[in-house]
């Protein structure tokens, strides 16, 4: 992989965990709320979850291939 690419992988790998963060806060903040929107909670949570998802994928490209 190029060193462009590299960077372009770990910038993204940034945002994504700023993101995954941003939205811990706010979920952790309308759960505790008696009348919070669950459909908006839940569309919150499955978003979180994909985020998370990506940035397993993004990671993975980090680590190099190891021919055994």
């Amino acid at each position: 992989m190029i060193d462009e690419d590299l960077e372009r992988i770990r910038r993204r790998l940034a945002e994504l965990r700023t993101e995954h963060r941003d939205l811990d806060d706010v979920i952790a903040r309308m759960a505790g709320d008696p009348f919070v929107d669950q459909l908006r909670l839940q569309r919150l949570k499955k978003r979180k979850l994909a985020l998370k998802d990506d940035i397993a994928r993004l990671e993975n490209q980090l680590i190099p291939d190891i021919i055994a």
